[in-house]
């Protein structure tokens, strides 16, 4: 059986690096790549996959992005993953396996492969939940809108109040830096 890898939430500035691995029960028609799916569609296939898929999906923490950088974060995810999967084949979306040895890999699976798919769903869903839910301790960022992706909305909250608890420091963003003296 495949096992499929995908995360959510590597480009954001706040919260969460989400990576998920699944293989399906059963077929299930309609998987597509997370981002081509409507927030509806992908929470109707979240629940469908509670029950036709195995999965393993990790949270790797904004600390642990800040203090590991997000390739060490991606192979630990990936190991953990490759762990709970032992023995099965794995096909992570992209053209990086991180260093983790018996991964293949392939760009643009999540949109050509089901269970890369699957996972990809997974790791969206379970990743924009947490933001979601999280976003009543700070009211003022929004992040129900925005889940911390980069938009216009939440560079004007960073603009406005600064970076909060769960932001990302180590990204930095061009237009919040300050004007170099040099």
């Amino acid at each position: 059986m495949l096992c499929g890898i995908d995360e959510a939430g590597r480009g954001c500035l706040a919260g969460p690096l989400v990576v998920a691995g699944a293989i399906l029960k059963e077929p299930i028609l309609g998987l597509n790549d997370s981002k081509q799916l409507s927030e509806k569609q992908r929470e109707a296939y979240f629940e469908i996959l509670q029950n036709k898929a195995e999965f393993k999906i990790v949270f790797c923490d904004h600390i642990m992005v800040d203090t590991k950088g997000l390739s060490a974060c991606l192979k630990y995810a990936i190991e953990t993953i490759k762990s709970h999967f032992n023995g099965h084949d794995i096909l992570m979306d992209g053209n990086c396996n991180f260093g983790v040895q018996g991964i293949n890999t392939m760009v643009k699976a999540d949109a050509k492969v089901p269970e890369v798919s699957a996972a990809s769903i997974l790791a969206k869903v379970s990743r924009d939940r947490y933001m979601c839910e999280i976003s009543s301790r700070y009211p003022l960022y929004e992040f129900e809108k925005h889940k911390g992706y980069g938009s216009a909305l939440h560079v004007e909250k960073i603009k406005a109040f600064g970076y909060c608890e769960i932001h990302r420091k180590s990204f930095k963003l061009k237009s919040l830096s300050q004007p170099s003296l040099f």
